[in-house]
């Protein structure tokens, strides 16, 4: 193979460069072949999370309560923020980029003819690399939707569905029935088929009866309940009582656990994990940009939140912080998402937008969003009491916040992983 990239970013450019156009191609044949000669198999039990919401943080609870009781465990989580060696961990670590050439290499290797996008190519090295460690369980993470997502060429011995919303329309559909039997495409017949969103579409009920999908449902197979200090988990065998809150924080974590839960319930015969294991995993379990509050002063808060489901998550959480003068927000939004819909639970409780372009040609513009923020000024209302401000990216938005913001105001980040990501990039490069 003369040519070939022999470094992480070179072969990254390569692959963003090869599919400029299409960044998303629906459709498991071209993946699913190159996979077949490329051999890959599992010889560990594997887990497959989607969802509109909640995936990331399902992943890394499973994660941090396996490797608390003993496993090794391989991980495979997106999008990244500040190297793409975050999407590959092993045993907790992110793979280096020689592991990442080298599962680059073995792709290219078997290809051929095969054109893949960014996103499959990636996925099969990944799991490539995983599937070559020496691991005891593998996590995988859905990137879109499910039935066609190139994660799906694996079958997994345990599925999880975290919630359904409204996402994604153009390539998922535009009603949770039809974007709830998407979803479901990564369950398989007679393997655990956990479903954690409270009100599951009748489509995915339906398509895991149809095939034959052990279906554990939240309220029916598993559920959980809490007070101020504690929580508990009751599934169909197993209960675990007096367990600390995750130290995840978020009004929707508890249901993400639940379904952690209930998948480590479904391979407790081959995968056990104690009641102190996983009291550790849920305690140390991290995971950047979901409601993570920096410490410090001004308050700080990243959330990737991009769709009306995560933003009126967004809006509950941040209500339940307690008084705050002044919140400023910095952000950035895809163009192709609903964005009146992701501003209105927020509209109440931001005073001052710093609206930043994104390094996307799919990013709305700021001054666009600016137009449209301006619409939410209050009658009377001066300047310093509400603004709406463009900036050419998240750094400068984050910039003007900081020097704004009083010691007692907040700063929430949040409209897309690029926004989020750039504020952690330059907050990174200001400390250097």
């Amino acid at each position: 193979m003369p040519n070939l990239p022999t470094t992480l970013p070179d072969w990254l450019a390569l692959l963003e460069s090869r599919h400029a156009e299409t960044h998303i191609d629906m459709g498991l044949d071209r993946v699913r072949a190159v996979k077949e000669r490329m051999a890959l198999q599992f010889k560990c039990p594997v887990i497959m999370v989607a969802g509109t919401n909640g995936k990331g943080s399902t992943c890394s609870m499973l994660e941090a309560m396996l490797l608390q009781s003993g496993y090794r465990v391989g991980l495979y989580i997106k999008p990244h923020f500040l190297a793409f060696n975050e999407r590959a961990r092993l045993n907790g670590e992110n793979a280096s980029d020689e592991a990442l050439v080298e599962a680059f290499n073995a792709v290219e290797s078997v290809r051929g003819e095969i054109s893949l996008t960014y996103f499959e190519f990636t996925t099969l090295a990944i799991m490539h690399l995983l599937s070559k460690s020496r691991i005891d369980v593998a996590i995988l993470e859905v990137g879109l939707g499910g039935r066609l997502d190139a994660v799906n060429v694996v079958d997994a011995d345990v599925s999880i569905v975290t919630s359904i919303d409204i996402d994604h329309k153009e390539y998922l559909g535009d009603t949770r029935e039809e974007i709830g039997f998407e979803k479901a495409g990564i369950f398989r017949p007679g393997k655990a088929a956990i479903c954690s969103d409270p009100m599951p579409p009748q489509s995915l009920i339906k398509h895991a009866e149809d095939i034959g999908a052990d279906l554990w449902l939240l309220g029916r197979d598993f559920n959980y309940q809490g007070d101020k200090q504690q929580w508990s988990y009751g599934g169909r065998e197993v209960r675990r009582n007096s367990l600390a809150y995750p130290a995840l924080r978020g009004a929707n974590q508890l249901l993400n656990a639940s379904a952690a839960l209930a998948a480590l319930e479904a391979l407790r015969m081959v995968l056990p994990c104690g009641a102190q294991e996983v009291r550790a995993g849920l305690a140390l379990v991290e995971l950047p940009g979901r409601f993570q509050v920096l410490a410090g002063r001004p308050t700080v808060i990243y959330d990737v939140a991009h769709n009306p489901h995560a933003a009126a998550t967004l809006a509950q959480n941040l209500g339940n912080m307690g008084y705050h003068p002044f919140t400023y927000a910095v952000f950035g939004i895809m163009e192709d998402k609903d964005i009146d819909a992701v501003i209105a639970p927020l509209a109440e409780l931001i005073d001052h937008w710093c609206v930043a372009d994104l390094p996307s040609p799919r990013s709305a513009k700021a001054t666009d969003l600016v137009a449209k923020l301006a619409t939410l000024r209050p009658a009377g209302a001066q300047s310093e009491e509400f603004s709406a401000t463009a900036f050419a990216n998240p750094g400068e938005a984050f910039a003007s916040a900081i020097s704004r913001a009083g010691e007692s105001d907040r700063i929430v980040v949040f409209g897309s992983f690029y926004t989020v990501a750039g504020v952690m990039a330059a907050r990174k490069n200001s400390l250097h």
